[in-house]
C-alpha cells in the first residue's frame, strides 16, 4: 500500500513513521509513506494554503487550488469518479464519519494507494469535499488542532493489519474491538508479584477453560468500559 499525507506541517512527520511496526513494514515494503507539503503545490509568491472564510466568521480556511493540484498530481486527475481502483481521498475531519476498527480492515483489505488530507484551521473549502474526497473520517469526537495526529493514528491503525506486518497472524484477529468487544487481560512473569497472583486458570495448560475464561473477562470489561458496544458485540451473551 502507497500513503501520500498532505500537510502544511510536514516536521510534524519528521520521525514519527520510523519506530515499530510501522518502520518495519516500510523496511518489508509492505507500505510506502510519502509527506508532503500542501504549500509546494501553490502557484503564488507568497505560497498562500488558507484564506478567510465567505460570510465571515473566525478563523481561516483551507484554499481548494492546492490540494485539488496536489490530488491531481498524485492521481492523474481531479475527479474521484476517475480515480484507479484501490484508490481513496481521505479527508480528516471533526465532521467526517467515526474511525473503527471495522473501518481499518475494510482499508487495509480494499486500499492500494490513499491519499490522506490534514485538515487545519476551520476546515477545508467545501469544494473539495464535493469532488475530490472519498472518505471524510473523524478518529473521535473531540477537536484537535488539525489533522496531523489523527493521520498518524489512521495509519497506524491500518499498517498493522495489512499482511505481514505483524510477527504473529493472529495478533490482530485478538486486538480489542475484532469481535466486537474489549480484549480480555493479560499476565506474564512473575506468576505472583506483591502478594498478586496470576489467575490459575492460565497457568494449568487447559486451552479449552483458558479461551472460555478470556472471553469472560473480555465480556466483564466491555460491560464496565463500553456497555455500547455490547449490543452489537459477537457472543453478547455468555
Amino acid at each position: 500500500m502507497k500513503i501520500d499525507v498532505l500537510t502544511i506541517f510536514p516536521d510534524f512527520f519528521r520521525e514519527v513513521f520510523d519506530f515499530g511496526i510501522i518502520r518495519r513494514a516500510r523496511l518489508a515494503k509492505i507500505i510506502e509513506i510519502n509527506v508532503l507539503d500542501l504549500r509546494d503545490f501553490t502557484n503564488d509568491k507568497h505560497r498562500m494554503v488558507d484564506d478567510r472564510p465567505f460570510g465571515g466568521g473566525d478563523g481561516m480556511v483551507l484554499k481548494p487550488e492546492p490540494i485539488f493540484a496536489a490530488v491531481e498530481k498524485l492521481t492523474g486527475t481531479p475527479d474521484r469518479e476517475r480515480y484507479q481502483a484501490g484508490t481513496k481521498v481521505v479527508l480528516l475531519s471533526p465532521q467526517g464519519k467515526t474511525f473503527e476498527q471495522r473501518s481499518a480492515r475494510a482499508f487495509a483489505r480494499e486500499t492500494d494507494h490513499a491519499i490522506v488530507i490534514c485538515g487545519r484551521y476551520e476546515g477545508v473549502d467545501e469544494r473539495v469535499n464535493d469532488v475530490l474526497i472519498t472518505d471524510e473520517i473523524s478518529i473521535g469526537d473531540y477537536v484537535l488542532s488539525g489533522g496531523e495526529p489523527a493521520a498518524v493514528v489512521l495509519i497506524d491503525a491500518i499498517v498493522r493489519l495489512l499482511p505481514d506486518a505483524l510477527g504473529s497472524v493472529t495478533s490482530a484477529e485478538n486486538d480489542s474491538f475484532s469481535d466486537g468487544l474489549l480484549d480480555c487481560p493479560h499476565y506474564t512473569r512473575p506468576a505472583e508479584f506483591r502478594g498478586m497472583a496470576v489467575p490459575e486458570v492460565l497457568l494449568n495448560g487447559n486451552h479449552a477453560e483458558i479461551e472460555k475464561w478470556r472471553h469472560s473477562k473480555a465480556l466483564e470489561k466491555t460491560r464496565l468500559n463500553r456497555q455500547d458496544l455490547l449490543e452489537g458485540a459477537n457472543g453478547e451473551s455468555e
